[in-house]
Parts: structure tokens; sequence; C-alpha cells
């Protein structure tokens, strides 16, 4: 997905892991994941780099969809889908 379509997204949980480094907010995902739906949308909002590499694989071996990610403002802003 485009960094605009990202953006345009209504998330239905958001986890702000920022100021935290790996594995915090991979763990706060893996925490998070159990109050969404399948099929609802989460965003991570990370300031660790590693982040951008973590939850892409481990959405990858959960089964997830990785929506894609940008950075704005010095944090990421990543998107999964929960299958």
């Amino acid at each position: 997905m485009t960094t605009e379509e990202l953006k345009a997204i209504t998330p239905d949980k958001v986890v702000d892991s920022r100021g935290t480094a790996c594995p915090g907010p991979l763990l706060a995902v893996k925490q998070a994941i159990a109050d969404v739906d399948s099929g609802e949308i989460m965003q991570v909002l990370s300031s660790d780099a590693g982040t951008k590499r973590d939850i892409p694989r481990w959405c990858t071996k959960q089964g997830h969809d990785y929506l894609g990610d940008f950075e704005e403002a010095g944090f990421f802003t990543l998107y999964l889908k929960k299958n």
C-alpha cells in the first residue's frame, strides 16, 4: 500500500510503543493482538528501527497480513491486519 493509502486507514487498535527498544514493540503487538478481531487492523507506532523488520516477519509467521509502513516525525507507523 502507498503511504497515502496507509494514512487513510482508521485502525481498530493502536499500539504506541514509541520510546521502547527491541523487543518491546514486538512484545506489545503480541499482547495487543488478542484484543483485535479477525479482519481488523492494528496500527503500531515505534521509534525502534528494528520494528520494521520484526513485525513483518512475525506477521508472516503468524498468518497475519502486513499492510506496510512509513516514517514520519522521527518514528515509524506500521499496519497489520489480523487473520
